[in-house]
């Protein structure tokens, strides 16, 4: 999947580059809080990131993991409400920082800038919609598998193993992110392990059949 800085031609990136600034944030920190005032837009430009947000009961809820090239904070930036999840970085981050004024003004000056930040906001709508579907449809294996898909098609690196999939989640992380307990998850990660079609390591998975895990995961 191609992110949103990566869809820029040359001269809108040294553009959007022009209106912010170069930020860090050590693995761990948090980029920005749920409920708290928009500020800026955060564009990722090294590193991977958690977007959650918390329930009434103070239970962590994954949303999403995003990559180099991902914009963040989009929606605050253009409704001017306050921010709709929590982001913390899931490894060492550099991104860049543009105030909300300023990306506002950028978007303005750039139509076609404008069309593709349209065009990503349906995408991650429709991504939204079919999750929602797989919580209703999907037991949780099925779940797993297909949030195991999704990183590996994003961020699996080719080994003579397999694809691996190298991403500091915890399965309390991934019970979060597929609607799931800790213990379904285990249970889970251990038929894929069985049926051969993953390994797990600390901090990583090995994917031996991605076509098994997109079966399963449909």
């Amino acid at each position: 999947m191609t992110e949103f800085f990566d869809l820029l031609h040359a001269d809108e990136q040294a553009a959007l580059e022009a209106a912010g600034h170069r930020r860090q944030w050590k693995r761990g920190a948090v980029i920005y809080r749920e409920g708290s005032r928009s500020e800026s837009v955060i564009v990722l430009r090294s590193g991977r990131a958690k977007v959650s947000s918390d329930t009434a009961s103070g239970t962590e809820v994954l949303l999403a993991v995003r990559g180099p090239g991902a914009l963040l904070g989009e929606l605050s930036a253009i409704d001017g409400g306050p921010r709709s999840a929590t982001v913390t970085a899931l490894e060492p981050v550099t991104a860049l920082s543009v105030p909300s004024p300023d990306f506002e003004r950028y978007l303005l000056g750039h139509a076609r800038v404008s069309f593709l930040l349209m065009k990503e906001l349906t995408r991650r709508l429709r991504d939204a919609d079919r999750k929602r579907i797989e919580f209703g449809a999907f037991d949780t294996t099925g779940r797993v598998a297909a949030r195991l898909v999704e990183l590996a098609e994003r961020f699996g690196e080719q080994t003579p193993e397999g694809l691996r999939i190298s991403l500091p989640l915890s399965q309390d992380e991934l019970a979060g992110w597929t609607g799931s307990s800790r213990e379904a998850v285990t249970k889970a990660l251990r038929t894929l392990r069985e049926e051969g079609w993953i390994q797990t390591g600390r901090l990583h998975v090995i994917v031996h059949d991605l076509s098994a895990l997109r079966d399963r995961a449909q």
